[in-house]
């Protein structure tokens, strides 16, 4: 198992000093946050991507927030193409295993978004054969809000149809669009062995508490709300023989992966 924030610590002004701290603190992952566009060089990628390795911190990318395969503007889709190949390319040069999309939202034609998001990504899929880049997933992220694409069941039909897809758990943010249910151990095991079923050889988790309210996730909360209990999932998890990668998405969130890591 490996943990670790989603971005680099709070405080520090370079990736070396943020994987450093990363390190100090016992985490092994890290993931950097491109969710404002993917804007590195090759050059400064494959340096960001040793210096990694260098700590043994497993990277992944967060793609832009923008992403939308099921907007209205046809403009807007073939952008958000763009946009993951952007974070793939940056990926692929810092050595980082997988990147993570918010791939829609149903908008006025929610009967579209599953098959636009599997015409999205299999256009982003060609480019990346086209290129030769194969060692990069492309993970597509459990959503908080119930307006946006992205239940696991929609994920698992994308990936019928677009080769190297794979889910990202976000528990809070299953959590918050079922109103609040992941409340016992069971709860958690049923959600752990569905992801499982399709997750592929590395499960990558995002992991925090959450606020929300009737149409789901309304913000992010540090561990200490206990919404969801995640000593629930490490209790589930403890035993598992699955290589599990969890990144904290808490407003505080180097302090609480650590918070997290202690509860196995």
């Amino acid at each position: 198992m490996r943990f670790g924030p989603a971005g680099y610590p709070q405080g520090s002004k370079t990736p070396k000093e943020g994987l450093d701290i990363t390190r100090d603190l016992g985490l092994d992952a890290l993931e950097v946050e491109f969710v404002r566009g993917a804007r590195i060089s090759p050059e400064k990628a494959a340096e960001v991507g040793q210096m990694a390795r260098d700590r043994n911190i497993r990277l992944s990318c967060h793609a832009p927030y923008f992403i939308s395969f099921n907007s209205e503007k046809d403009e807007t889709r073939e952008k958000s193409i763009q946009w993951v190949m952007d974070t793939v390319r940056a990926a692929h040069n810092m050595g980082a295993y997988l990147i993570v999309i918010h791939a829609a939202s149903y908008g006025k034609t929610p009967e579209t978004a599953t098959s636009s998001v599997i015409d999205g990504l299999n256009k982003c899929k060609d480019i990346m054969d086209d290129e030769g880049i194969k060692d990069v997933i492309l993970g597509i992220e459990t959503m908080g809000k119930k307006g946006q694409w992205g239940t696991l069941k929609e994920i698992s039909e994308v990936m019928d149809s677009v080769q190297g897809a794979h889910p990202i758990l976000d528990v809070a943010h299953v959590h918050a669009r079922n109103g609040g249910f992941l409340k016992t151990e069971k709860d958690m095991k049923d959600l752990t062995d569905e992801f499982f079923s399709l997750s592929g050889d590395i499960a990558h988790f995002h992991i925090s508490c959450i606020k929300y309210g009737d149409k789901g996730e309304i913000s992010h909360l540090p561990l200490e709300f206990k919404d969801p209990d995640l000593q629930l999932l490490a209790n589930v998890l403890r035993d598992t023989k699955k290589d599990c990668n969890f990144i904290c998405e808490s407003p505080l969130q180097e302090k609480d992966a650590v918070v997290f890591k202690a509860m196995f």
